[in-house]
């Protein structure tokens, strides 16, 4: 027998997505960064939470990995886990960004039809995707969590760039790639960049 799904009718709340905004004086987003592990994604997305404290404005950073340790550590890392992960962490981005936030998600987010999905459960302008396009070969020099070894000697299987595949944005915001001097200043011209949008 299927089984029957409840009938949910969210209801109508008094303090709205534009109060709580007007109340922090900002226009909440979602600033999205994607990319391979290692690439540098929650260094940056640290960097720029930091720097829009300092510049007076209400941003919180959701890792993935940190996000891997609570709300999705029930999830492997399979094609339907990762689009579940994915899932879970924009759900959550739209309730921060409702409460009036600049939310920053640093995740690896392989697949485009994720990010895309991602990007419609915003209004227009609220999601800005960034692509950490490090390649692969520096993320692997790196390895600063030992993944890519684990993944070499067959302790970790279905990893993205290696043998899960990684398909990069077609139309992201900005692009920045962490193993070059490209990278130096990016974050406050993406700081001040978001300080024109808000003020």
């Amino acid at each position: 027998m299927t089984e029957l799904r409840p009938i949910i009718i969210a209801p109508a709340l008094s303090v709205d997505h534009a109060l709580r905004a007007g109340m922090k004086q900002q226009r909440p987003c979602c600033i999205w960064f994607t990319g391979l592990s290692g690439a540098g994604k929650s260094t940056l997305g640290n960097q720029l939470d930091h720097a829009l404290q300092a510049n007076g404005m209400h941003s919180y950073l959701l890792d993935g990995d940190r996000l891997r340790q609570g709300l999705c550590n029930d999830l492997g890392m399979t094609d339907a886990d990762r689009h579940e992960n994915v899932r879970r962490i924009v759900e959550v981005a739209k309730l921060m960004v409702d409460a009036g936030l600049v939310v920053i998600v640093s995740v690896i987010s392989p697949f485009r039809a994720d990010r895309d999905a991602a990007r419609q459960g915003f209004a227009d302008g609220e999601f800005i995707e960034v692509h950490v396009s490090t390649p692969l070969e520096e993320c692997v020099r790196r390895d600063a969590k030992g993944l890519y070894k684990a993944v070499k000697e067959g302790r970790i299987t279905n990893f993205t760039g290696i043998d899960s595949p990684y398909e990069a944005p077609l139309k992201p915001e900005f692009v920045i790639d962490t193993s070059t001097g490209e990278s130096d200043g990016f974050i406050d011209r993406l700081a001040q960049q978001l300080d024109r949008m808000h003020g």
